[in-house]
């Protein structure tokens, strides 16, 4: 269950599309393959077949979990690198704590957002709290890989903490949806990240049987990723449930609606919806590096080689043992 909930009643709603408004219909239907990532913690790659022109400015992203940890289970990443992009990781439910070499850091928890800017050169962690890999417990999040335009590839690190309670609640023009807008911009509402590239990051929860109608920047590409639930995508209902990514086409609006039915575990459609202006330069990734050429690759990791993304801190925080 999502940590950030609202009585949908008294919350500002979202204007159903007009006559004039164009629906965006829908390209394409893909679903995650399910592997592991950094110390052994599972994955869905949400964006595992799509071509990067319909992804463009997002490079990545990992559904971790949703998962119920036994005692001695929880695992994380360990200290390593990143150039060149924003990590914005998202806490739907349990815990995550980032350390990172340019002094930022937090505990991150039910509905929290870490947004970080790697820009030239950082080095981070990301681990589970002791308290969660002593006792165990539910673990549900979501790490997504925003690019930097060619300009800001080496601007300064920098690192936003973003508490559940920071983002901007709507409703459906109907009150059958709730939604957290994290980043961007929707219907003239704002949410609390600052981003480098434009882009609209969005979590909603549809009740069964419920349609949302979102306005969309017409210069934006569309993505729907489904965390859980079974649902419709477009006004021609293309069929989605858990762990498919939907690309939408061009338009003004997109549409989506919730099956009558959900399975017990989630009760509703829980979705990201999110979108940014393309940035149209080439992409050279390397790992945990995204240049533009390979030449900038090589720099990269001949820079983290030498010591130029800074140290690991003196008592740094790492990945908790259960002894």
């Amino acid at each position: 269950m999502p940590a950030v909930t609202a009585d949908t009643i008294a919350l500002p709603r979202i204007p159903r599309p007009g006559l004039g408004d164009t629906e965006r219909p829908v390209k394409q239907v893909t679903t995650a393959p399910q592997g592991f990532e950094g110390e052994g913690f599972p994955v869905r790659r949400a964006f595992a077949g799509i071509e990067t022109r319909d992804l463009d400015p997002f490079i990545m992203m990992d559904q971790m979990g949703e998962v119920e940890y036994a005692p001695g289970e929880p695992k994380g990443t360990n200290w390593h690198p990143h150039r060149g992009f924003e990590t914005v990781t998202y806490i739907i439910d349990g815990a995550f704590q980032h350390q990172d070499s340019h002094g930022g850091g937090g505990f991150i928890k039910d509905g929290a957002t870490q947004w970080m800017t790697a820009g030239g050169g950082i080095l981070h962690i990301e681990t589970p709290p002791a308290d969660l890999v002593e006792g165990g417990g539910v673990f549900h999040g979501v790490q997504l890989w925003v690019n930097l335009p060619r300009r800001d590839k080496l601007i300064a690190p920098a690192y936003q903490n973003l508490e559940g309670g920071d983002v901007t609640l709507l409703a459906s023009d109907d009150g059958g949806a709730l939604v957290r807008v994290i980043a961007g911009e929707l219907a003239g509402n704002k949410g609390p990240g600052s981003t480098h590239t434009p882009i609209t990051f969005l979590h909603a929860t549809v009740a069964p049987g419920a349609q949302l109608s979102l306005p969309w920047d017409v210069s934006y590409n569309a993505l729907v990723y489904v965390l859980g639930g079974h649902g419709r995508a477009g006004t021609e209902g293309r069929p989605m449930h858990t762990g498919q990514t939907v690309v939408f086409g061009t338009g003004d609006h997109l549409t989506i609606t919730a099956d009558d039915t959900q399975e017990s575990r989630h009760g509703s459609l829980e979705v990201l919806v999110l979108g940014g202006q393309p940035i149209r330069e080439p992409v050279a990734q390397y790992g945990p590096f995204v240049m533009n050429t390979r030449e900038e690759l090589m720099q990269a990791v001949e820079d983290f080689q030498s010591g130029r993304f800074g140290q690991i801190p003196p008592n740094a925080l790492m990945p908790h043992v259960v002894r």
